[in-house]
């Protein structure tokens, strides 16, 4: 089968997409060109993909980036089983080539929802265009495949699409105890995601000892601030790093961070960020959005602060400091839970089944493979360093 993966907006190393789904169908046999912003994103592609470069949709600047997403995706529809976007915006970019192939959304997030978390959407215009996203929504719904990121997208739309939820890779290995003096967060930076409440949570913890580590792009609106805790010594803030590659930087950490505000598009949303962390053993302080609750709570792999309070979430990182027992028992529960509930291979199964179906083809399943680096993983980066670059991606 050939697939044609396309997304303008998402970093081309996205867990979610190249990590997981486009891994999964290699993995597969499957053929995949993969129509993404390497050049912009400064990214070397897998030799297992044929990719196709295109600019990357940031803030405002996205009319250049769906044209090319469009004249893209009319070269290569035609030799594709399966396209497969990533973005709601390409849903006004589809050329007509592609109305007689098979073209699956993947539903990553409550894009009206989202409105309020994007800083460079200006306020008044927020509620004028969530009836605007909403009517994209519906009519993808009716002419196009759905995959859905979470249960709880299901409300939004009319029919009975299948989930493929954000989950992870959870090694048949249990990790070494969280016991590094160490508080990580692996993610996109953001204001709502509590990217200015990890600064000062750094400065309570910088003097006794314990180094909070960011592992992740950032919104422009928080970069300066960012940049000057990295400066003055507060926190590290390693930039965009591949997921497999970040995943590696935080384990052995005595904590991962999930400050994200209550925002709408968070309250029926699972973050990754807090299975990826179980699954290394390291234990979760996070927000109390209820997604994340559900998870942390009954599997007892971590502690809930509230919205906002950066100094309840330094407390948090020295109770699991003083007490290595609750720590280590936070970090083997929660790698047992992930490993139950949230491995990805499962889902992987599944989900390349799901594509095989609506492309009419049928391949031999999904074996579950190896947990390890990919072959262009690389060594561990380094935190960045003064001067900051300005082209660190903003994702």
């Amino acid at each position: 089968m050939r697939i044609c993966v396309c997304t303008v907006v998402h970093h081309p190393e996205d867990a979610r997409i190249l990590h997981r789904q486009i891994r999964a169908l290699l993995d597969a046999g499957h053929e995949v060109t993969y129509i993404a912003p390497f050049r912009a994103c400064n990214v070397t592609p897998w030799r297992e993909i044929s990719p196709v470069d295109v600019p990357r949709a940031t803030g405002r600047h996205r009319l250049r980036a769906l044209r090319a997403a469009h004249r893209a995706l009319a070269e290569h529809a035609g030799y594709a089983d399966v396209i497969l976007l990533h973005d709601p915006e390409l849903l006004v970019a589809l050329p007509r080539e592609t109305r007689r192939r098979t073209v699956v959304w993947d539903v990553h997030e409550d894009t009206a929802a989202a409105l309020t978390a994007k800083g460079w959407v200006p306020g008044p215009a927020r509620p004028l265009l969530r009836p605007a996203v909403k009517r994209l929504e519906r009519r993808g719904e009716r002419r196009l495949k759905l995959l859905l990121a979470e249960e709880g997208y299901r409300a939004r739309f009319r029919g009975d699409h299948p989930v493929v939820p954000n989950t992870t890779y959870v090694s048949d290995l249990p990790p070494g105890p969280p016991d590094d003096r160490r508080a990580v967060y692996v993610g996109n930076l953001s204001v709502a995601r509590g990217a200015l409440d990890m600064i000062e949570m750094a400065r309570l913890l910088a003097p006794e000892g314990i180094t909070v580590e960011l592992i992740g792009s950032a919104d422009p609106d928080v970069r300066p601030a960012l940049r000057e805790a990295q400066r003055t010594g507060v926190l590290r803030w390693y930039g965009f790093v591949p997921n497999d590659r970040a995943l590696r930087i935080a384990e052995g950490a005595m904590a991962g961070l999930a400050l994200l505000h209550d925002e709408p598009n968070y309250r029926h949303s699972m973050p990754t960020k807090v299975v990826e962390y179980m699954a290394r053993g390291v234990p979760v302080i996070t927000t109390p959005n209820p997604p994340a609750v559900d998870i942390v709570d009954p599997a007892g792999c971590g502690l809930v602060v509230p919205f906002g309070d950066p100094a309840a979430a330094a407390e948090a990182v020295r109770r699991l400091r003083d007490d290595p027992k609750l720590r280590v028992g936070m970090g083997q529960r929660g790698y047992a839970a992930a490993r139950a509930r949230f491995h990805w291979p499962v889902h992987a199964e599944r989900f390349v089944a799901q594509l095989e179906a609506w492309a009419g083809r049928s391949t031999a399943v999904v074996t579950d493979p190896v947990i390890a680096p990919h072959p262009m993983a690389g060594p561990l980066p380094e935190p960045l360093s003064e001067p900051l670059p300005e082209a660190v991606p903003d994702y």
